[in-house]
C-alpha cells in the first residue's frame, strides 16, 4: 500500500477530536461553501460536499439547514483559510489549517502555542512544501471492484484506491477533486465522505519522551476553535 493509506491508518488508530468539534468545523465549512458559492447545495458543488461530511459525523439535519440560512446573511462575517506554518520540538514540521473571521487573534494564539511548547512559526512556505494536498473521497465497497475503479480513474487524477472497513477511499492531489467528484456523480456512485488531507513525504520517528514534548503542542493548537486541521512530520 502506498503512503495515503499508511497516513490514514495511522490517522484513525489517534484520538479524534469531540463530535462537537467536528460539528464546528463543519459549520464554518458550510458558511465558507455559501458565501462563495450560493445556498444551492445542486449548484454549488463544495456545498455538497460539505453536507456529505456533516452526514457522516451523524450532524442532524436541522443543524445543516441552520448553518446554510445563517450563512446566508450578507450580515454574517466570512471566515477566511490561513494556513500556519512551523516547528514543534526535535525538527517536527507542523502544517496548521484554520478558518477565522479575525486574524490577529487567530496568529496571536498560534504563535503562543509554539512559543509555550518550545516550538517556532515560520514564514509561509517554510514548511508546506514538506507535505502532499491531496484530496480524498470514501463511497461504499459494496457492489464495486476497487481495482477496476482504480484503473478507470486514473485518467481523472487518481492515485491511490484501497479498501478499508469505512468503504473505498479514493486518494488524489488536491487540484484533481472536482474531476473526480463530477465523475462519481455522473455514474451516480453516493460519496459518503470527501475532504482534502495533507499527507507528509517523510516522517521521523521520536523516542516516547520526544513524543510527548510534541504531542503537548499538537494538543494546543487542535483545541483551538479556529483550527480546523493539523498535520505534522511525527512517525506515529
Amino acid at each position: 500500500m502506498g503512503r495515503a493509506f499508511e497516513f490514514r491508518k495511522a490517522r484513525k488508530m489517534k484520538r479524534w477530536s469531540a463530535m462537537s468539534k467536528a460539528f464546528t468545523r463543519i459549520g464554518k465549512d458550510i458558511v465558507m461553501a455559501v458565501k462563495e458559492g450560493g445556498p444551492d447545495p445542486d449548484s454549488n458543488s463544495k456545498l455538497r460536499a460539505v453536507i456529505q461530511n456533516a452526514k457522516s459525523v451523524n450532524m442532524p439535519k436541522d443543524n445543516v439547514e441552520r448553518a446554510i440560512k445563517r450563512a446566508s446573511d450578507k450580515n454574517l462575517g466570512d471566515y477566511k483559510e490561513v494556513l500556519f506554518e512551523g516547528y514543534a520540538p526535535h525538527g517536527i514540521a507542523i502544517l496548521v489549517e484554520t478558518a477565522t473571521d479575525n486574524n490577529t487573534r487567530t496568529v496571536a494564539n498560534i504563535r503562543s502555542y509554539f512559543n509555550k511548547c518550545n516550538g517556532s512559526l515560520g514564514t509561509s512556505g517554510s514548511v508546506e512544501f514538506m507535505f502532499d494536498h491531496t484530496c480524498n473521497f470514501r463511497i461504499p465497497a459494496e457492489g464495486i471492484d476497487a481495482e477496476e475503479l482504480e484503473l478507470e480513474f486514473i485518467d481523472f487524477g487518481a492515485e491511490e484506491v484501497f479498501v478499508d472497513e469505512d468503504g473505498i477511499l479514493i486518494y488524489a492531489p488536491f487540484e484533481s477533486f472536482g474531476a473526480i467528484q463530477k465523475e462519481l456523480e455522473t455514474r451516480e456512485i453516493e460519496i459518503l465522505s470527501s475532504g482534502f488531507e495533507r499527507i507528509p513525504q517523510v516522517t521521523k520517528e521520536l523516542n516516547e519522551e520526544q513524543a510527548a514534548d510534541v504531542e503537548k503542542l499538537l494538543e494546543k493548537i487542535e483545541e483551538d476553535d479556529d483550527v480546523q486541521n493539523v498535520y505534522h512530520t511525527m512517525k506515529e
